[in-house]
Parts: C-alpha cells; structure tokens; sequence
C-alpha cells in the first residue's frame, strides 16, 4: 500500500533520458561523456594551469577563466585542453567550476565559484597531487594542485592571479 502511494506522489519527468540524452550532448558529431551541472558558473578569478615535464616549464599556462568547464582529452574535436599523450582517453577529464556557498565568519552565507576536477571513467585514471581520483565524482582544487592525466610525465599546476610565489 505504501509503495503505491509513493508511486502516485511520484512527479513525471519530461527531461530527455538515455538515446535521446546522448544525441542532445553532442559536439562536432561527438557524444560527449559529460553534461555541465547547474551550479556550473563562469570564475570571478582568472585561474591558470602551468604546464611543466620534468620539472621544467614546457609550454605558456593554459588560462582556464574564460568559460566554466574545460575538457581534457586526446579528441582534438571536442578538447578544450588536448592531451596527446597514448595512456589518455578521448574524453580524459574535465575541470568544473561550481557555485559553492560557504558560511562566513560572522554566520552569513557567502557564494564563491570554485575550481572541481572529476575523472570521465579513464583507463588510466587522473591524479590530484599523486593520488588517483574516483571517476564520476567531483573533487574540490586548490591552489597549486597538481594533476597528471594517466601515465602521461606532463603536471598541470593549477593557480590564480593572486597566487604568490
């Protein structure tokens, strides 16, 4: 009886589910293996990502400010970031800047953007300061995070504007 009347409370959804779904996150004749949440927003910060091998510096930082999300792939057609190296998936990982709200000192609600990065189901996973992230969730950056996407020896420092040193 009670699950009859927690079916009938039940609302119907009319958003698009499976095939449907997946033809309406489409890019460049691609599905793409991740849908932007609604918390997604564009950062107030101008946040980087230096590039470095070997300890060295390879190429000039990735400025990641300008939208909300960036993919991290080798499928140079729908990549934001294109990671060429064999370990790496198409559709490797994506870096998401979230609406979070944070309770300030004097007990008010403050909202601030900030930077998650979450694993697309990789073969080879990607890793946060050395240690492998779960796939499918999200995980909170902060400044002068590293990342390393499958067995790739490129490190992705991540800063912003007012990092120092």
């Amino acid at each position: 009886m009670e699950a009859l009347e927690a079916q009938e409370k039940q609302k119907p959804t009319f958003e698009l589910s499976g095939k449907l779904a997946a033809e309406a996150n489409r890019f460049n004749g691609i599905t793409l293996l991740y849908s932007e949440p609604a918390e997604g927003r564009r950062p107030h910060v101008k946040w980087r990502l230096y590039v470095f091998r070997g300890g060295e510096e390879v190429n000039i930082p990735v400025e990641i400010y300008r939208k909300s999300c960036y993919l991290f792939g080798r499928e140079r057609r729908v990549a934001d970031v294109p990671i060429d190296h064999p370990s790496c998936s198409k559709q490797h990982a994506v870096i998401q800047f979230r609406q979070a709200e944070e309770e300030g000192a004097d007990g008010t609600l403050l909202k601030e953007v900030k930077p998650y990065i979450v694993d697309l189901g990789s073969t080879n996973k990607t890793f946060v300061n050395g240690v492998a992230v779960e796939p499918q969730r999200y995980y909170e950056l902060v400044e002068k995070d590293t990342i390393r996407f499958g067995n790739s020896s490129r490190e992705y420092v991540i800063l912003h504007e007012n990092s120092v040193d």
